[in-house]
């Protein structure tokens, strides 16, 4: 087990999760914080309970004008607690994993089409031998297709035979901001199916390394949201939804240390995955062919950067940051340029460059602005198809 860390002795928790603040690999910083995280699916043997969200207080409708300064702004109506959580229960699911050892985990999982393909964390579906989906109203499905995942992030798609099913509304990650009400929906236990619970946005940009539960296994986790509404085993692959009751964010991991740290993958950075799912029926993830860092404040002052966000395309190898022959050697990206913009939207707090190119499919035309040389430039970007 790697060093200052907690190992998870609970039974409902079989993986744990780090973060660091270190910048990135290989720049000389030394200090760094780590923190034990639970991946929040959960092993159980029991029956599914009931749904919570009835006994929440009634709020009366405001609407409010988020903007975050990096050229997103969204205006919605905030609906009250309840209102909110009674109109996507129904299309929250709970997901039952049957595993190789026989073992049974539950997670939760959201349907984003009405002919029912569902949306949830990998780590929940990792090793299935047999995957059953119950709703909100007790509908079962049995021997679920998992569609399949995501090669660079924590997702996976899953499809049960069904028409006309209630779905979630997928909402705007890039325009949300910390102290934004939240909303978050699972499978808590593996046995309170649906259960609600609220908070605010307490964080943003977090990275993650994620552990399996005997450190054989990890996986890297960016631009995760941090929340404080409750978040529990179970939860894995739930929506965390803003007032207005739009999906911002897919519930992945709780710290098993600190109180009321929650982390969630950005809806925003999936939708290029779910578009390519819709339109072709397997999972396909964009492509750009670039090796970068993201700025810091840090770094800039490191690399005597003009900026302080942004992708900067660099090596502390022997490698080019451009991949021959890649979509971004095509469209006449060089080593030492800096990315600042994806369509218009800065790179920074509204994401990564990789998450930010994550809402496109590949084929998609994306327009970027770059810094080279002091000056500023645009290029199009045709992404390409990510091969492992």
């Amino acid at each position: 087990m790697p060093k200052n860390t907690t190992k998870i002795t609970t039974e409902t928790t079989p993986a744990v999760v780090q973060t660091t603040h270190k910048p990135s690999t290989g720049l000389g910083f030394k200090i760094f914080t780590i923190i034990s995280l639970v991946l929040i699916f959960c092993l159980s043997g029991t029956a599914l309970g009931f749904s919570l969200f009835n006994f929440l207080q009634e709020e009366t409708p405001v609407t409010f004008n988020y903007g975050n300064g990096d050229g997103n702004s969204a205006s919605f109506v905030e609906g009250s607690i309840a209102e909110v959580a009674n109109r996507l229960a129904p299309a929250v699911v709970s997901i039952l994993v049957e595993g190789r050892s026989s073992s049974v985990s539950a997670g939760t999982g959201m349907i984003i089409t009405s002919d029912g393909y569902v949306l949830t964390n990998k780590h929940v579906v990792d090793g299935a031998r047999s995957i059953t989906i119950i709703t909100d109203n007790n509908d079962t499905y049995e021997n679920v297709k998992l569609v399949g995942t995501d090669p660079t992030n924590d997702v996976a798609i899953l499809k049960v035979n069904a028409k006309d099913l209630p779905t979630v509304t997928l909402g705007d990650s890039k325009t949300i901001i910390i102290g934004q009400q939240v909303i978050a929906i699972g499978n808590a236990l593996g046995q309170y199916q649906n259960t609600i619970t609220s908070g605010i946005i307490s964080g943003l940009g977090r990275s993650l390394t994620a552990y399996s539960s005997d450190y054989s296994m990890s996986e890297e986790l960016s631009d995760m949201i941090q929340t404080d509404a409750a978040i529990n085993a179970g939860n894995s692959g739930g929506p965390l939804v803003n007032a207005a009751g739009e999906v911002i964010g897919i519930n992945t991991a709780v710290s098993s240390e600190g109180s009321n740290l929650g982390f969630a993958i950005p809806i925003s950075s999936v939708k290029g995955l779910i578009k390519s799912v819709i339109e072709e029926g397997h999972v396909t993830r964009s492509y750009a062919g670039v090796r970068y860092f993201n700025i810091t404040p840090d770094i800039a002052i490191e690399y005597d950067l003009p900026v302080t966000s942004g992708a900067y395309l660099f090596t502390d190898s022997s490698e080019s940051a451009v991949i021959e022959g890649s979509p971004a050697a095509d469209a006449g990206l060089e080593t030492g340029d800096i990315i600042t913009k994806v369509n218009g939207i800065s790179i920074g707090r509204s994401g990564s460059f990789s998450s930010l190119l994550g809402e496109y499919a590949p084929g998609d035309t994306v327009q970027l602005e770059i810094l080279r040389d002091g000056e500023t430039k645009t290029l199009k970007l045709t992404l390409g198809t990510y091969e492992e």
